[in-house]
């Protein structure tokens, strides 16, 4: 059974950014665009900000992906936000970016976290890798990915902050792993199908079982290729209220945390108390 913290050590109320792009087939062009976006959200005065899903590259040649993979620890793309997160005093979580894994032909779908320092504070491998196909429109992952093994979290001054990536949205039980958390961060890049049947749905969900904010940072629009992502990056309070939405176009949605929010939904209706198992 979960033992749900006290909150009177956290920050009242801090505020939260995610990053809706449309990711272009060249890292340069996608790495400008987030620096901008990235700095938008901070001028709004967020302490934390997120990228989408796979933000320093779409492109429908797998060989361009693999090209762009960095060793764990550095490259560009990890500089880039490191250099971010430090210069801007923000929180910055990279979305995810493509790492080299231990077998050559394959790569691991990553989300690194970034302190206001610019320091690494935690790695997450996305857990459950995609498949699906209707009609032409196909996609499966595990062809050249390997997926991660375990759940992470971590602090901050505003509270426990889980991670997850895109379809990692349909299994509850890797977030139920992460013992009371105050917000879900799930970058994304859903297609527009299974966007439009079930994002705002799971999401929502998953915020409610977990009396936890949720926030979404999401690809948008028709990317190289012809790939079409669905975007609609949202923040959702625990209670299970959208509060802030960007269905199309590139921006960024700001949200506020409130520690007594909460509170006040946890006492209310203490779920995660009662759980058997």
């Amino acid at each position: 059974m979960l033992h749900p913290r006290s909150f009177s050590h956290l920050d009242a109320t801090a505020k939260v950014a995610a990053v809706q792009m449309n990711s272009a087939a060249e890292w340069t062009v996608n790495r400008d665009k987030a620096a901008r976006l990235i700095a938008e959200a901070v001028n709004q005065g967020a302490e934390l900000v997120a990228l989408p899903e796979y933000f320093p590259i779409i492109n429908p040649d797998e060989t361009a992906r693999f090209a762009l993979a960095e060793e764990d620890g550095q490259g560009p793309m990890q500089d880039f936000l490191a250099e971010q997160a430090q210069k801007h005093g923000t929180w910055l979580v990279g979305g995810s970016l493509p790492l080299k894994s231990y077998v050559e032909d394959k790569l691991t779908n990553t989300c690194l976290v970034y302190g206001t320092n610019g320091q690494r504070v935690v790695r997450y491998d996305k857990v459950h890798l995609f498949s699906y196909q209707k009609g032409e429109e196909r996609y499966n992952e595990a062809a050249t990915q390997i997926a991660g093994n375990q759940p992470v979290s971590f602090d901050t001054p505003f509270g426990r902050v889980g991670l997850g990536i895109c379809y990692d949205l349909r299994f509850p039980e890797l977030f139920r792993k992460l013992d009371a958390i105050d917000l879900l961060l799930l970058p994304a890049a859903f297609t527009v199908p299974t966007g439009k049947a079930h994002w705002e749905l799971l999401l929502r969900a998953r915020a409610v079982e977990n009396l936890c904010y949720m926030l979404a940072p999401a690809q948008v629009g028709e990317h190289a290729g012809g790939r079409k992502t669905y975007g609609h990056s949202m923040f959702i309070d625990p209670w299970g209220e959208v509060l802030a939405c960007q269905p199309d176009g590139e921006g960024v949605v700001v949200g506020e945390l409130q520690a007594a929010r909460l509170e006040e939904v946890r006492s209310q209706l203490p779920a995660l108390e009662h759980r058997r198992w």
